[in-house]
């Protein structure tokens, strides 16, 4: 009983040895030996006998390794060096060709080159590297310099503004590249790493996790753009545009395209585009020459209380179609004005960014199984995707093509450009040869928009304006690639 005793006191006594140390270093404000709340949290949290790598930011349990995952990525990311020239004035934009056809020289006007900055990520061993297309828009020349300090030009495959991928390539073999992962599967909380090649230097590894998903931070400017993006708080900085997103596994899940700051540098948020929106853009430019847009054919709102009232919805989710587009996959599918999407493919989508993320991953013709929600009734519909010209048709971009009447080689607009200049159609003259158009002071990048008040599109269009006009008369509108519209007339 003594012996029990004695023990109680001496570990009451321990007691408030523990007790008085904790006041002592923990109670006085400002002190050098004090903790934070949030750092005190942050300890309680951790579990017991465990060991544990502290970063700036989080604690990452020992038995998650990055080494593998940064081994198999730093190789394959590279640095992007892109000149953009820039002339001065529009006037000599107009009139350059023009002095060109009368002085029999070329016209040199006072330009400076833009320097840019940014990084990519192979995804084959022949040479195709992904990136944002901010970062080679517009570029007259592009330089790639891979890890291991080798330098290569490269050249632009094909753009897709509306998710801000571009697609390059370098005449090389064998080169490292990434696989594609499951965006799909990346779970909130996952550990991920990102690689950039900012400084030209060699690649850069940082770590952090998913934040969020689907988030839409609307910095695409297009009513059209996929705007939803994997959220991190991996640091990424100025020139990681285009690098990658991997999880543990190696596997690249997103391509890094922007930060949330307000002084240019990190400050704790980054997004990335999913891998399988950017895997699906990708293969669109390699098959088809451009990326393939597909509609579900609704406007909709975000769900709140009161809709989710209106539609006799419990919970607040999915989202609230406001109108069915005429003749659009929703229609024929029999979706109505008032009815709530649950469900795009077995995926949830609750958000506008979710909406357009899920059915980005698909190109026209293909169908969806759509779930909806109808007077308290779930109902499922097949929707068959339409392009944005409400057809199912996939557009492949014509080869370049000549035309004699004008005297010029042509090229179907590209959708970069189309999105650039805010136009729905256009030829885009690639070479000028003796002609019409010549002697008329047009030159090179001239858009042609109309010609005897008809939309040009195709080779067939042009030949169809061109032939169906009565007289010998042809009218002829068009654009530069500054925005200067003009419209002449000349005589076949």
């Amino acid at each position: 009983m003594k012996n029990e005793l004695k023990n109680f006191a001496f570990g009451l006594i321990g007691g408030f040895i523990v007790l008085a140390i904790y006041l002592i270093v923990f109670s006085s404000e400002g002190g050098q030996g004090s903790l934070t709340k949030q750092e005190t949290e942050r300890l309680s949290v951790q579990p017991e006998n465990l060991n544990v790598y502290k970063t700036q930011f989080a604690s990452i349990p020992q038995d998650i390794s990055f080494v593998d995952a940064a081994e198999s990525t730093v190789n394959a990311v590279v640095h992007i060096r892109t000149e953009m020239k820039q002339r001065t004035t529009s006037y000599d934009d107009f009139f350059g060709s023009l002095r060109e056809y009368l002085y029999g020289s070329p016209y040199h006007n006072n330009s400076r080159s833009l320097v840019g900055f940014g990084s990519g990520v192979v995804l084959s061993d022949d040479g195709y590297i992904v990136t944002n297309n901010h970062v080679v828009e517009g570029a007259d020349n592009i330089e790639v310099t891979f890890n291991d300090k080798r330098k290569m030009k490269a050249t632009i495959v094909g753009t897709d503004p509306t998710t801000d991928i571009a697609l390059i390539r370098v005449e090389s073999k064998q080169l490292p590249f990434l696989v594609f992962g499951n965006s799909d599967n990346v779970k909130i909380g996952e550990w991920v790493l990102a690689v950039g090649n900012p400084f030209n230097l060699t690649s850069t590894v940082t770590a952090g996790i998913v934040s969020a998903k689907a988030r839409n931070i609307n910095i695409l400017g297009n009513r059209s753009s996929v705007d939803s993006f994997i959220q991190t708080d991996a640091v990424i900085n100025r020139g990681n545009s285009g690098g990658a997103l991997v999880n543990t596994s190696g596997e690249l899940v997103g391509i890094n395209a922007a930060i949330a700051s307000q002084t240019g540098v990190y400050e704790g948020y980054s997004f990335a585009i999913p891998a399988n929106i950017v895997k699906k853009v990708v293969d669109d430019i390699i098959r088809f020459g451009e990326p393939q847009r597909a509609y579900l054919g609704v406007e909709i709102r975000e769900m709140d209380e009161a809709l989710a009232k209106e539609a006799g919805e419990e919970e607040i989710k999915g989202v609230y179609v406001a109108r069915v587009v005429e003749n659009g996959g929703a229609e024929s599918a029999g979706i109505k004005s008032g009815d709530v999407i649950l469900e795009v493919n077995d995926r949830s989508v609750n958000t506008l960014a979710q909406l357009l993320e899920v059915v980005g991953q698909y190109r026209p013709g293909e169908k969806v199984n759509t779930l909806i929600l109808r007077d308290g009734k779930k109902l499922t519909k097949s929707v068959t995707l339409r392009n944005q010209d409400g057809t199912t048709d996939v557009k492949k971009r014509e080869e370049q093509f000549y035309n004699e009447s004008l005297g010029v080689t042509l090229e179907r607009l590209k959708e970069s450009d189309r999105s650039t200049f805010n136009i729905p159609n256009g030829l885009k003259i690639v070479e000028v040869k003796d002609g019409v158009l010549r002697r008329g002071g047009i030159g090179k990048d001239f858009i042609i928009l109309q010609i005897n008040g008809m939309k040009v599109d195709s080779k067939s269009e042009l030949e169809k304006a061109l032939n169906g006009n009565g007289n010998r008369t042809v009218r002829v509108q068009g654009m530069y690639p500054n925005g200067m519209k003009i419209s002449f007339e000349f005589i076949q």
